[in-house]
């Protein structure tokens, strides 16, 4: 039950988040209402000249809504599945000191260990 509830929850959020940046490109700025005033030819989509401002502003808000409730959603599950199954750190596991190794004897050195001059 869990599990279809999660792969809910994950299906609704990757579409409210997709739904969301699509309806943003799809608004005009502020700026683009002057453009409209002075006949830009915005008066002639398909909402009228601000007819689609509060259709796409409202949608957008209910689809931002359910991306919010949604990641809140799968935040819960996230931190019961966390809890029950490990602990929130685990222990490092202990290594063993490296041993100490001899000092490479210098290439310099005759057979008998003097320094040559």
């Amino acid at each position: 039950m869990n599990n279809i509830l999660l792969t809910l929850l994950v299906v609704v959020q990757v579409l409210s988040a997709l739904g969301v940046i699509i309806l943003v490109l799809l608004q005009h700025g502020k700026g683009a209402d002057m453009g409209a005033a002075f006949g830009s030819g915005a008066s002639g989509s398909l909402f009228g000249a601000t007819g689609s401002a509060n259709f796409l502003s409202r949608t957008t808000a209910v689809l931002a809504t359910a991306f919010f409730l949604t990641s809140m959603g799968l935040t819960y599950f996230s931190s019961q599945k966390s809890d029950a199954s490990k602990p929130a750190v685990q222990p490092a596991a202990p290594t063993a000191p490296a041993a100490p190794q001899p000092a490479p004897a210098p290439s310099n050195l005759d057979k008998s260990g003097a320094i040559p001059k």
